[in-house]
């Protein structure tokens, strides 16, 4: 090729890869522009864009976070409805909220995600405008993490399309003054800029004030007019009904605007004496949330300096006298006009912060706050993180009390959720476990934070005696369930219908005391990772016996733990074990299933020792003991006794002669596979035959051998009906049960040389 060619080729490569980032840039700034569509819009387009999306525009901070969540939250299902008074126990999906986009997830279990909604839900209904909200709980249990989280969330929605909100923000053009000023080309920043109250040259010539106290533009109305606008602009019934009436709205008629609009609204009145005028100088600006520089979000840790002091600007107040060639508009405000419409949290309340929460005391109550010889109105969510020993530092003020609401955020108690703590944490480590391994050492954990006395579960479950195969004595394991939303399918239907509403409502009103002590989350974090190091050398995946082991072998660690629930939850789990292998064991062969049944039936109507076609069947059988034997003991189980085999087989002769024989099949016409009796044998004998699956070979030492060959070259010298049952028990495990096949050759023997059977009989 020529050097000219090779020069042009690379020419086009420049040209496409300029042409290529070129596009990168436009779109990288697409994406960082937040939604200008809506940034700034005169009154009239204002009033407009209002009756057409008239829930989006008449927001305050309360609806707004209220519509925050459930922009992230999705609808929730009551998965466990057992009546039709439900509780409002319900499933909800918190992924995109705190886990998705976050550095550091917050997994909310399933009783703090319904304490959580609840409240959300309460702002929605106007319900606690006037609280502060401490979340409650002991160190560890992720207070920081879920409030970091939050406001992460709430910065990131003001900048979507859903999350618009609007403050007001002046836009006076001097021209139009009586008393023409001299001033041009000013722009005074309120709150919401990153310069707080910079001044800067722009085109034209306008004084541009944006509200300090983020005032929503309708508050610019005369409070008297409000309800006649409303009713005018918007003309949906149902929606203007709604706005009218409902108490998340009620602020639109009752609130006044700040004391710097107020006044100059007033001024701008007497300068021109037409609404109309006024009116054209109000702008509906967007809000932003931006934590860093305290706009919408002011977060204060205990340490952080005590600001009091006014907020000000001489030369900005200079410029406004100058402007209006009067004194009428002071501007000044306090540091809480930063969060008005907006959101003031406080990150522990100890040091500074009992101050900062005792300041509030007046504020929350009557909204108002004095700056000076000014009225401020304060209207935020106003937030805190306490630990239990912090109260102390205000519980004592008794005119605090019913100012302040606690929210109980304690210890995760829902082991799915402990369980994802882990995940998040460490790469993979559910391929470390065994199935269901990994779950039962987090109840393990989550045992620790569990009161072990529940009047509740007494006084519903009153005979407790027969759950013990699937409980331990404080039946933690099954509040475990509860607190999930699940109910276990082993209770019995008539403890499933005492299951009621108010047995429901005590036993959620009973997990708020719990989940305040035990192993807390940054522990559980270190034990997780020491029982891992300790296995991580090793080729085979973590048992329940390693687990076991771990907790036994540290007798600090073990102290944590209720007396007694370790041991019953390895029974439970070698119960379930057990009954994964019997199911993956067991061969349904219907038509031999059948065609025993029938040769059994036959037989009933003759004596041992004869040989005989059977008619059912067309087939020849020779009629022994050992056919009425093994489908008995089949039945009745391989331990029954020679009486209880002749009694069934009475009974069998008995129904078959006067009900299946005379009623069903002469009479009726009906098919033996049909009668009533051929279908309970069906039922009784498969079940049965599952149940004792493992029976053939659970004195074997070739069958553990064979699994532990499975997948090797020796495995082809074992007899064929054994490699037919190790093949099937093994890829069962796998298909079903989510073993690796490694993993259910160790659970295979794990049962076998701990021989579990042997707890819950053959």
């Amino acid at each position: 090729m020529s050097d000219k060619n090779k020069n042009k080729n690379s020419a086009d490569d420049l040209h496409e890869k300029a042409a290529k980032l070129e596009k990168t840039l436009k779109n990288l700034s697409q994406e960082l522009k937040i939604n200008d569509l809506y940034d700034k819009i005169n009154f009239d387009d204002f009033l407009y864009l209002a009756s057409r999306k008239p829930e989006l525009v008449f927001r305050d901070i309360f609806k707004f976070f209220h519509d925050m969540i459930h922009f992230y939250v999705p609808e929730g299902q009551d998965d466990y409805k057992l009546t039709d008074d439900s509780v409002g126990f319900v499933d909800y999906n918190f992924n995109k909220l705190f886990v998705e986009s976050c550095d550091d997830p917050f997994f909310a279990d399933r009783l703090f995600a319904n304490r959580f909604m609840n409240l959300v839900n309460s702002f929605g209904s106007g319900l606690q405008n006037n609280k502060i909200i401490l979340f409650e709980g002991p160190p560890g249990s992720g207070k920081s993490t879920f409030l970091n989280n939050l406001l992460n969330k709430l910065e990131n929605f003001s900048n979507l399309p859903e999350g618009v909100m609007y403050k007001t923000y002046w836009r006076i053009n001097l021209n139009t003054l009586k008393k023409k000023s001299a001033i041009t080309n000013i722009l005074i920043y309120g709150s919401d800029e990153q310069d707080e109250n910079a001044l800067s040259g722009q085109s034209g010539n306008f004084i541009e004030i944006s509200c300090p106290c983020n005032d929503h533009p309708i508050l610019q109305i005369p409070k008297k007019y409000r309800i006649k606008l409303i009713e005018d602009l918007i003309e949906d019934d149902k929606v203007r009904d709604k706005i009218l009436n409902s108490k998340e709205y009620y602020w639109i008629y009752k609130e006044n605007p700040c004391h710097i609009c107020n006044s100059i609204f007033h001024t701008l009145m007497d300068e021109y004496g037409d609404p109309m005028m006024v009116l054209k100088t109000i702008y509906a600006k967007r809000m932003t949330f931006k934590r860093q520089f305290g706009k919408g979000i002011s977060v204060f840790n205990p340490g952080d300096e005590l600001f009091m002091k006014p907020i000000t600007d001489v030369t900005v107040q200079k410029l406004i006298n100058t402007t209006f060639q009067n004194e009428d508009i002071r501007y000044i405000f306090s540091n809480l006009a930063y969060t008005n419409n907006g959101v003031y949290a406080l990150m522990d309340i100890k040091e500074n912060n009992v101050r900062r929460l005792t300041d509030l005391h007046g504020i929350i109550s009557d909204g108002i706050h004095k700056v000076e010889h000014v009225e401020e109105n304060i209207k935020s969510i106003f937030l805190g993180l306490v630990n239990p020993e912090d109260k102390k530092n205000y519980e004592n003020v008794k005119s605090f009390q019913d100012r302040i609401l606690h929210v109980n955020i304690p210890y995760i108690l829902d082991f799915e959720a402990e369980v994802n703590v882990y995940k998040n944490k460490f790469d993979q480590v559910e391929e470390l476990f065994l199935p269901r391994v990994l779950q039962n050492f987090a109840k393990i954990i989550i045992s620790s934070r569990m009161k072990t006395d529940s009047t509740v579960i007494r006084n519903w479950l009153k005979d407790i005696n027969k759950y013990r195969q699937y409980n331990d004595e404080s039946f933690l394991l099954l509040k475990m369930q509860l607190y999930k939303g699940i109910v276990p399918d082993w209770l019995s239907e008539e403890d499933v219908k005492k299951f009621t509403k108010s047995v429901r409502k005590s036993l959620l009103a009973e997990s708020e005391s719990e989940g305040v002590s035990g192993i807390s989350g940054r522990n559980s974090i270190n034990i997780f990772n020491c029982l891992i190091s300790r296995f991580s050398d090793s080729d085979n995946l973590i048992t329940m016996l390693d687990v076991i082991n771990y907790f036994k072998d540290d007798a600090e660690l073990l102290s944590k733990i209720p007396s007694g629930f370790i041991d019953s939850l390895e029974n439970l789990y070698d119960y379930e074990v057990l009954q994964q292998i019997k199911e993956s064991i067991y061969y349904f062969s219907k038509k031999q299933i059948v065609k025993e049944i029938l040769d059994y039936l036959f037989a009933l109507n003759y004596d041992a020792g004869v040989t005989e076609i059977n008619f059912y069947t067309n087939e020849k059988i020779e009629i022994t003991e050992d056919l009425y034997k093994n489908f008995e003991a089949t039945v009745l189980g391989i331990d029954s006794d020679s009486v209880k085999r002749a009694e069934f087989r009475q009974d069998m002769l008995k129904e078959f002669i006067t009900h299946t024989l005379a009623s069903e099949i002469k009479l009726k016409g009906v098919k033996i596979e049909q009668t009533q009796q051929f279908l309970k044998l069906l039922d009784k004998y498969t079940r049965s035959i599952k149940e004792n699956a493992l029976a053939p070979y659970i004195e074997s030492d070739n069958f553990r051998r064979a699994i532990m060959d499975f997948g090797t070259a020796s495995f082809k010298n074992y007899p064929e009906r054994l490699k037919s049952d190790v093949t099937r028990l093994v890829n069962n495990l796998i298909r079903s049960f989510d073993y690796t096949e490694i993993g259910a050759k160790q659970v295979c023997v794990y049962a076998i040389d701990k021989k579990i059977w042997e707890k819950f009989g053959r």
